[in-house]
């Protein structure tokens, strides 16, 4: 699994509804946004790493200004957006290959668990829509952006 984690000040994700009109489907106020891909090979206990991972990453500033309070520590949300392009090889040619990217009968069970574990966690979580074409908005704060690989 791989996971793109921004720190953000707010953040939302719409998609097109059937009037063609842009419809918010998740949104945050100050937490993570998290970019989740999933490759072939990973499994329910990654599922589960990654949202305990996500839990504790300690990324947002103290009274010190250090970098060392969890998005728990902070009461903030988490929106998880789906995201196989993170799986996009580009080395040969200008096109990516997406092979690498797990199937959405792989995929989306295992997107779900992380969002099912990190609600069990007492996160509170936002989703995007598996396999929509969505549109994220964000105000990365920082800007702190982490890529997760597990």
């Amino acid at each position: 699994m791989r996971a793109v984690v921004q720190r953000v000040s707010r953040a939302s994700v719409s998609v097109e509804d059937d009037g063609g009109r842009q419809e918010v489907v998740g949104s945050i106020d100050q937490g993570l946004c998290v970019l989740v891909g999933v490759t072939e090979g990973d499994d329910e206990a990654m599922a589960r790493k990654l949202a305990a991972k996500l839990v504790k990453l300690r990324i947002f500033s103290d009274q010190d200004d250090k970098m060392n309070l969890s998005v728990a520590d902070i009461g903030g949300g988490i929106l998880i957006i789906s995201q196989f392009t993170l799986y996009g090889d580009a080395r040969r040619g200008n096109r990516p290959s997406f092979v690498s990217a797990a199937r959405p009968e792989v995929a989306e069970p295992l997107i779900e668990l992380v969002v099912e574990e990190l609600r069990a966690l007492g996160a509170t979580v936002a989703t995007g829509r598996f396999g929509a074409d969505m549109a994220v908005d964000l105000l990365n704060d920082g800007p702190v952006t982490l890529l997760l690989e597990l």
